[in-house]
C-alpha cells in the first residue's frame, strides 16, 4: 500500500481558533481525520505531520524522496503555510527530490494580502489547490489517487 504524505507548515496547528473567518473552525486534528477518510477511500496509507520549522520540513520532503524512489509513497500533500511565499529551501528540496507534490491552501490566497500571491512551491507542484476549506485536503488526496 503506497503513503500520502500530508504536511502542514507554521501556524497549521492554530486551526480552528486562529482566523476561523479565514480558515474556518475545523481543528488539524478534524483535517487529519479527513484525510484518514479519504486515504482509506483511495486505497492509500496516510502519514500526517505539522512543523513550525522550515528545516524539519525540508528534512520531510527529503525523507518523501527516498520513500518515493522506493515505490512506498504517492505523493505529497503540502500546506506550507507562509513558507510558501519565502521558501526557496523548500522548492530546491521538492525539485531536487522528484516527488509528486500537491500545494494546497485552505483559503484562496489570490484574493488575499498581495504579499499572498507569489509562491516558491507552485513552480515545483504537480498542481496547486486554493479556497476550497479544509476539503481541499480530501480533494488533494483524490487527485493523487487519479495520477497514480
Amino acid at each position: 500500500m503506497k503513503t500520502v504524505l500530508v504536511l502542514n507548515g507554521p501556524n497549521l496547528n492554530l486551526l480552528g481558533t486562529r482566523e476561523p473567518q479565514v480558515y474556518g473552525s475545523q481543528s488539524l486534528e478534524d483535517v487529519k481525520a479527513l484525510c484518514q477518510g479519504a486515504c482509506k477511500s483511495h486505497g492509500f496509507a496516510l502519514d500526517f505531520r505539522q512543523s513550525n520549522h522550515e528545516g524539519e520540513l525540508v528534512d520531510w520532503i527529503h525523507e518523501a524522496g527516498k520513500s518515493h524512489a522506493a515505490g512506498n509513497l504517492a505523493g505529497v500533500v503540502l500546506n506550507a503555510g507562509a513558507y510558501t511565499h519565502t521558501s526557496v529551501a523548500l522548492h530546491d528540496a521538492i525539485k531536487g527530490t522528484g516527488i509528486v507534490l500537491i500545494e494546497l491552501h485552505i483559503s484562496n490566497v489570490h484574493a488575499r494580502e498581495a504579499f499572498r500571491h507569489h509562491s516558491f512551491i507552485s513552480p515545483v507542484a504537480k498542481a496547486v489547490m486554493a479556497g476550497f476549506g479544509v476539503k481541499g485536503y480530501a480533494m488533494a488526496i483524490a487527485g493523487l489517487a487519479d495520477l497514480a
